[in-house]
C-alpha cells in the first residue's frame, strides 16, 4: 500500500502517540507531534482517507482515530525504527545458566517478560533421542506412588503413578533397581522395544510401574513450551474490559497445542517474525501481537522464543528484546 510522505507521517505519528497514552489521538495532537506545518482541515481530510483504506478506526466515545491491525502492520513494515541496542536495556547481568538446558530455557521466558512486562514463551527443542539415567519409585499411600524420573542432560521429573494394588517399600525399590538395571542409558525407542520384548514377562508384577515409566518417557519426548509471566496481562488497561477474552487467552496458555503449532510457523522463518491481530489464526489472540524469533544449538535451530502481549505495545523496544534474548539461549545451550 503506497502513502504519500505526509500521510506516512500522520500514520506514524498516530501509532507512536496510541501505542504511548492509549488514548485515541485527535488532529490537535497529531499537528502538535507530527511536526508537519498543515491545518487541523488537512489532517482530518489526511485521517479520513487512512480509514478510508483500513488502516485507522474511530471508536464512537471519541472524535480521535487508533490504529487498527492493518495500520499496525504497515507501520511495522514500513515506518518502524527498532532501537539501538545500547538503548535494550539488556546488559551481561542478563547472561543465561547454562548449567542445565531446563534452566536455560526457564530463565529465557522470565527475562522475556521481565524486560516486556508481557507473557514470554519458549518451545523447548524436540528430544528424539532423549536417555534415561535414573528412575526411583516411592510409595504414597492408597495405591499412588511417585515417580521420579532423570534424564541425561540433567532434568528431573516428578509423576504420580496410579497403581493397580498397593506395592510395599522394598517392591519399590527392587523395581527401581531392575529398571536402572535394564533401562539406564536407553533411548526412548529402545525402552518402548525392551517393555515389548519377553525380558518384561518375568516381571509381571511391575508391569504398571514400568509402562507408568514410559508413559513419562513419551512426555519428556515430546514438544512443549515454558510460559512465564502470563499474570502480566492481567493488570493490561488493554484486556481490563474484557474478561471473556481474558479467559479465552489463558484456556489457550493451557492447553498450549494451538500456540505451539503458532510458535512453530517461526521454527522454520528466518529471523524475528510478528503476527499482529488475526494473522496468528488464532481468536483468541485477534486482540494479541506475538514476536518470535527461533534460537539455535550449534548453528542448528532447535525451537522458538517469543513474547505475546497487546496490539498496543513498543515494537521498536520489543522486537529487538526478542531478537537478544534468542542470541543469548543460543549461546548458553551451544556452551
Amino acid at each position: 500500500m503506497h502513502l504519500n510522505d505526509r500521510s506516512q507521517i500522520l500514520l506514524k505519528t498516530l501509532v507512536e502517540r496510541y501505542i504511548a497514552d492509549g488514548q485515541p489521538v485527535g488532529s490537535k495532537a497529531l499537528s502538535q507531534f507530527s511536526g508537519l506545518d498543515v491545518s487541523s482541515a488537512t489532517i482530518r481530510n489526511v485521517m479520513a482517507d487512512l480509514e478510508h483504506l483500513g488502516l485507522v478506526a474511530s471508536p464512537h466515545t471519541s472524535a480521535g482515530r487508533i490504529p487498527t491491525a492493518q495500520g499496525y502492520r504497515l507501520f511495522v513494515d514500513t515506518l518502524l525504527a527498532v532501537q539501538p541496542l545500547e538503548q535494550i536495556q539488556i546488559s551481561p547481568k542478563h547472561a543465561l545458566p547454562n548449567d542445565n538446558p531446563q534452566h536455560s530455557i526457564l530463565a529465557a521466558s522470565q527475562l522475556l517478560s521481565q524486560l516486556t512486562q508481557f507473557a514470554g514463551v519458549v518451545m523447548t527443542p524436540k528430544r528424539s533421542e532423549l536417555h534415561l539415567k535414573q528412575i526411583e519409585f516411592l510409595p504414597l499411600g492408597d495405591k499412588r506412588v511417585l515417580l521420579i524420573l532423570v534424564t541425561n542432560d540433567g532434568d528431573v521429573q516428578n509423576r504420580i503413578v496410579q497403581t493397580e494394588r498397593h506395592f510395599a517399600p522394598n517392591e519399590l525399590i527392587n523395581a527401581a533397581n531392575f529398571l536402572n538395571e535394564h533401562c539406564a542409558g536407553k533411548t526412548l525407542s529402545n525402552l518402548l522395544g525392551w517393555l515389548q520384548s519377553d525380558v518384561i514377562r518375568v516381571k509381571q508384577d511391575l508391569t504398571s510401574l514400568m509402562n507408568a515409566a514410559v508413559a513419562v518417557s513419551s512426555n519428556l519426548n515430546s514438544e512443549h513450551m515454558v510460559i512465564a509471566g502470563e499474570h502480566q496481562l492481567l493488570g493490561l488497561h488493554d484486556f481490563s474490559g474484557d474478561m471473556q477474552r481474558m479467559r479465552q487467552l489463558f484456556e489457550l496458555f493451557e492447553q498450549k497445542t494451538a500456540l505451539l503449532q503458532l510458535l512453530e510457523q517461526g521454527h522454520h522463518a528466518e529471523g524475528v517474525q510478528i503476527y499482529i491481530g488475526g494473522e496468528s489464526g488464532l481468536a483468541p489472540l485477534d486482540e494479541c501481537s506475538v514476536i518470535t524469533a527461533p534460537y539455535q544449538v550449534n548453528g542448528e535451530v532447535v525451537g522458538t522464543l517469543g513474547v505475546i502481549g497487546p496490539t498496543r505495545m513498543a515494537y521498536e523496544r520489543v522486537i529487538p528484546i526478542v531478537d537478544i534474548t534468542a542470541k543469548l539461549l543460543s549461546s548458553a545451550l551451544s556452551n
